[in-house]
């Protein structure tokens, strides 16, 4: 077991996540009608800002806002409906909580509003292949983004989940969204990965990818994993689990990805997995000074 590298990452606020001494829980708050695990229970304002303030009560270190559902076979959503479900929810959050906020968006239109309104970081699901005028805002803004790994749209991501070695063209595909990221003015301390468990990959794939995390420690750069409640979990259990009912399995996933290194776990049952990391990583630290 390598050790975790420690993180220094500067926010736009002036403050600084630190990152490695232990691993951190980001909270998910779905404000959309048709995510695949809430089902449209937090598309109202004021209740998706009662969770949020929740999961900081119950342990949060961050919280991700996203009004765009980017489950399998989802299709794009207009920028302004965008903008319309996360800015509300943001501008209320950063002024009642003290942890930093992330807004899931791969737009730069949203990005832009979403850190006016009180976002720390961007978490762009598609490594800015998607919207590459998003590298440009959060250059701009001096916020962190996370780069996660995905081929193709929500909608037909499956149909390109074909690999020879998934971990190496996964952390070759990361490595490029990197270059890129840097190349368009964003600091590289203000970079973290992810590798996109369940986006354009198959079951097997994100097993892969989630059992040799500690590869993607070559990028030199901090790694958030984000297998919460997702399809996967279910295959050995049947494929029959509703997404509702994958907390135990993702108790599972978060814990090797912690053993593994990672340095951020996205989840949606906060209390629980803050429980589970913390456990996981009282685990490492003993197998570190071993």
């Amino acid at each position: 077991m390598h050790s975790r590298r420690r993180f220094s990452i500067p926010l736009p606020n002036g403050t600084t996540l630190v990152l490695g001494e232990r691993a951190l829980v980001m909270g998910i708050i779905n404000v959309t009608p048709d995510s695949f695990s809430d089902g449209g229970r937090l598309l109202d304002p004021a209740r998706a800002v009662d969770a949020g303030l929740r999961m900081v009560d119950e342990g949060a270190d961050l919280l991700d806002v996203g009004g765009e559902s980017t489950r399998p076979g989802a299709d794009p959503l207009d920028a302004e409906e965008e903008r319309g479900r996360v800015v509300p929810v943001i501008e209320q959050l950063s002024t009642r909580v003290r942890v930093p906020i992330s807004v899931d968006t791969y737009k730069a239109s949203t990005a832009a509003a979403a850190l006016a309104a009180g976002a720390a970081i961007v978490n762009d699901v598609s490594g800015l292949h998607h919207d590459p005028a998003l590298a440009g805002v959060v250059a701009a803004h001096r916020a962190p983004i996370v780069l996660m790994h995905m081929r193709g749209r929500s909608r037909d991501m499956y149909a390109q989940a074909s690999y020879h070695d998934v971990v190496a063209e996964v952390v070759d595909e990361l490595r490029a969204s990197v270059a890129f990221a840097t190349g368009a003015g964003v600091a590289g301390d203000r970079i973290i990965v992810d590798p996109g468990l369940g986006f354009a990959k198959e079951a097997p794939h994100s097993y892969e990818a989630l059992a040799r995390l500690d590869a993607f420690a070559e990028l030199g750069k901090p790694v958030l994993v984000g297998p919460s409640r997702k399809s996967f979990l279910a295959r050995p259990l049947g494929g029959t689990v509703p997404a509702a009912e994958r907390d135990w399995a993702t108790a599972a996933a978060v814990t090797a990805a912690v053993l593994a290194g990672a340095h951020i776990v996205r989840v949606h049952a906060v209390r629980e997995m803050v429980q589970v990391v913390r456990v996981a990583d009282e685990i490492r630290r003993y197998k570190e000074e071993a």
